[in-house]
């Protein structure tokens, strides 16, 4: 699975984006967010207040109860603002 990360969470995770094999216990967006929590600080850092992120299974924006696969590529970003 290719996880891709724009904007601040970049910033804080340090990371464009990285490649990992989903586990079989994670099936949706939220299962890979407590997942890369408990990898590293920054991951915890930067996707623990789900409110100030968003995210997108290729190129869809979704909620966080959407199911993944292995093949997807997932991209977290900040809440987008109009103007």
């Amino acid at each position: 699975m290719n996880i891709k990360y724009f904007s601040w969470v970049r910033d804080q995770i340090g990371i464009e984006e990285e490649i990992i094999e989903l586990d079989p216990k994670v099936n949706s967006v939220k299962d890979l967010i407590s997942k890369l929590i408990k990898n590293s600080e920054k991951h915890s850092k930067a996707l623990s207040d789900t409110s100030l992120i968003r995210c997108a299974v290729n190129m869809e924006v979704v909620n966080l109860d959407h199911i993944i696969n292995n093949d997807d590529e997932i991209a977290f970003f900040p809440p987008m603002t109009g103007g």
